[in-house]
Formats: structure tokens, sequence, C-alpha cells
């Protein structure tokens, strides 16, 4: 789920993230910036935990491809 945050920030940082970054993607510009010092290390070590999993890779592998059964079905 995504939030909207408001934030202030100097107006030349304002006019370089929109001259070097771009409009439309200052947003996960700063996510990937700021993501990695506010969750923790743990969750990254879950994920890549996770992703040796086989069985578990498998399976979700599985069911994602199952889903594009689906949607080829819906009319268009």
């Amino acid at each position: 789920m995504k939030k909207k945050l408001t934030i202030t920030i100097d107006e030349r940082v304002y006019e370089g993230l929109h001259s070097v970054i771009g409009r439309r993607r200052i947003s996960q510009f700063i996510e990937f910036v700021v993501r990695p010092h506010v969750i923790g290390k743990d969750l990254e070590v879950g994920y890549r935990q996770m992703a040796q999993d086989e069985a578990r890779e498998a399976e979700a592998l599985e069911w994602s491809e199952g889903l594009l059964g689906d949607v080829a079905d819906e009319p268009r």
C-alpha cells in the first residue's frame, strides 16, 4: 500500500529534483534512496532466505503462471 507524504525541502533541491530526476519519478527516487535507511536488514535477509527456498519459489512460479490463463480468457 502506498501512502502520500508532504515534505518541505530547499528550493534549490526541489529544482534539482525536477531537472535531474524528472517530475514523475521523484517519489520513486526518494523511496529508493531512503528505503535502506528505514527498513531493517532483517527484512532483506528474510526475502533472501525466501528466495533460496526452492520449493516455495517453484510453488510461487506455478501460481503466478496459472494467473496468465485467467487473463487470456477475459473478453476484450
